[in-house]
C-alpha cells in the first residue's frame, strides 16, 4: 500500500499543545476524495489539509481542506498552518505562497522569527466581506444555550457574514456569558434548516469585547453540524468578524487591527491577529495571522 507523510502543528499559538491542531499532508498526490475524507475523520481535528500540484503553474499549490465530516472551500488556521509547514520544508524560504482553493486564491505571507526562520503566517482572505441575512436573537441564544438578553445587538444584530465561508456572527454581552455558552445540537439543526442561505449548515461565531475595547476580543466558534462541536481557533470566522466590525466602524477609509483570544474554554488558548481595511464604497478586505508550533510527523498507509 502507498504511504503518505503527514505533519501536525499547533496553529495560533507559540506554546506546544496550545492553539488549534492541524494535520498537513505535504504531498497528497494520488489520494482519492474518499481517502482524504477518511484520513480527516481519523485525525479528528477541526481540519486536515492535503497539498496537491497547482492547476496554474504560477501558483504554489492546490490545497484541499477537510473537516471530519466534509470538505471546505476555505478556512483560516489550515492555511496558516499549511503555509508554515511548506515554508519549513522549502529549500529557499519564500516570502509568500499562493494557494488555489474552492473559495478562490489565498495569498499566504510567511512570518519569521528574530533568526529569520519561519514561525507562522499571515493570510489574505480570498473574498471581500459579504453580509447576508439577519438571524433572530432568540435563535442564536438557543443555539448557544444562552438567554436572549445575553446577545448584544447595539453594534449589529446577529447576521451571516463571509470572507470565503459563511458564519453567523453575534456579539455576547460579556466574557462571562461567552464562557457559559454551550452548543445545543437540536437548536443548531432547527436553525440551519430555517436559514436557506446556510444550505443546512450553521457555523456560529460568538464574541465579546474585552474591557470594552472594540479591537480586543474574545471569541468562540461552534459548528456541530460539520463535525466540529467547538473550534479552538477559527481564522476564517475571525477574519469575517474583523471585516464586519471595520465595515460598521465610523469613517469612510479605515484600517483596523484586532487582537482576538479563542480556545480558553477548551484548554487550548489561542491568539489571532486580524486586520481589515475599507475604502469609501469599495470592498472590505481582511487578513488573519498567527504563529505555529511543530508537534508530530509520521507516515500513514492507505
Amino acid at each position: 500500500m502507498p504511504a503518505y507523510e503527514y505533519v501536525t502543528v499547533n496553529v495560533f499559538t507559540d506554546v506546544r499543545f496550545g492553539g488549534n491542531p492541524l494535520a498537513v499532508f505535504p504531498d497528497a498526490t494520488g489520494l482519492t476524495d474518499a481517502q482524504m475524507q477518511s484520513l480527516a475523520r481519523e485525525f479528528n481535528y477541526s481540519e486536515t489539509t492535503f497539498v496537491l500540484p497547482p492547476t496554474d503553474p504560477r501558483h504554489s499549490a492546490r490545497v484541499r481542506i477537510f473537516t471530519p465530516a466534509l470538505e471546505l472551500p476555505f478556512a483560516g488556521h489550515p492555511n496558516v498552518g499549511t503555509g508554515y509547514v511548506l515554508a519549513t520544508r522549502a529549500a529557499s524560504l519564500p516570502e509568500h505562497f499562493t494557494f488555489e482553493e474552492g473559495a478562490g486564491l489565498v495569498r499566504v505571507h510567511i512570518l519569521k522569527d528574530a533568526d529569520g526562520r519561519p514561525n507562522g503566517a499571515r493570510i489574505s482572505a480570498p473574498q471581500a466581506l459579504s453580509i447576508g441575512v439577519a438571524v433572530p436573537t432568540e435563535t442564536v441564544a438557543a443555539c448557544a444555550s444562552l438567554e436572549p438578553q445575553e446577545i448584544a445587538t447595539l453594534a449589529h444584530e446577529p447576521l451571516v457574514a463571509s470572507v470565503g465561508i459563511p458564519f453567523v456572527i453575534a456579539e455576547v454581552t460579556s466574557v462571562a456569558a461567552l464562557s457559559r455558552a454551550t452548543p445545543d445540537l437540536g437548536a443548531f439543526r432547527r436553525a440551519a434548516h430555517l436559514i436557506a442561505e446556510l444550505s443546512g449548515r450553521l457555523n456560529l461565531l460568538l464574541y465579546a469585547r474585552v474591557g470594552g475595547d472594540a479591537t480586543r476580543l474574545r471569541a468562540r466558534m461552534f459548528a456541530p453540524l460539520v463535525g466540529v462541536v467547538e473550534d479552538p481557533a477559527t481564522g476564517s470566522a475571525n477574519a469575517a468578524l474583523a471585516a464586519l466590525l471595520t465595515s460598521i466602524a465610523p469613517g469612510d477609509t479605515l484600517d483596523l487591527a484586532y487582537d482576538i483570544e479563542q480556545g480558553e474554554e477548551l484548554g487550548r488558548p489561542s491568539r489571532l491577529f486580524a486586520t481589515a481595511r475599507k475604502e469609501a464604497e469599495g470592498p472590505v478586505l481582511a487578513t488573519i495571522a498567527g504563529t505555529c508550533v511543530d508537534v508530530m510527523h509520521g507516515r500513514v498507509e492507505v
